[in-house]
């Protein structure tokens, strides 16, 4: 069964499309290669716009959305304030194991993220860093664990 996903990426200069954003792309195709129905990437500026993206998704439907930027420790970083105060409940595990999983290959500086993970609904919320690298350790690290978050959230895997 196909299960409804939105990406939402946090970034004013995708956004004002001084670059293309290339993580959102990334993570539309993984959802979609794990089953998921997927449309492209929504790009917004950081802060409020992040927020209203990610209720708009919430309220369309989606079961999972999965963010992109603006979960570090510059002033225009706001996506874990944006994500916050939609969450019913955090699942502080999956914000912990991407950040390991980036420290783990490596990178000292996946300590740095801010991101958030938790239920808005029916829906599950998580929040990716902005750079490639960052995304692929979080997919990585929800590959094994989305499908089940996302049916246990509705109590539909018991």
């Amino acid at each position: 069964m196909s299960l409804p996903a939105a990406v939402v990426v946090a970034s004013n200069r995708a956004a004002a499309r001084v670059y293309a954003d290339e993580t959102g792309p990334l993570i539309v195709g993984w959802l979609r290669e794990q089953g998921f129905d997927c449309d492209e990437p929504t790009v917004v500026p950081d802060g409020d716009p992040v927020r209203e993206a990610i209720a708009a998704a919430v309220a369309a439907g989606a079961r999972v959305v999965l963010t992109t930027g603006g979960t570090g420790l510059t002033p225009t970083d706001r996506t874990p304030e944006a994500t916050a105060p939609l969450l019913d409940r955090q699942v502080p595990g999956i914000a912990e194991a991407i950040r390991a999983a980036g420290v783990a290959q490596g990178i000292p500086t996946a300590m740095l993220s801010r991101g958030l993970a938790g239920i808005a609904g029916d829906c599950l919320v998580v929040n990716l860093p902005g750079s490639r690298g960052g995304v692929k350790d979080g997919l990585g690290v929800l590959e094994p664990v989305l499908r089940h978050a996302v049916e246990q959230v509705v109590g539909s895997d018991h």
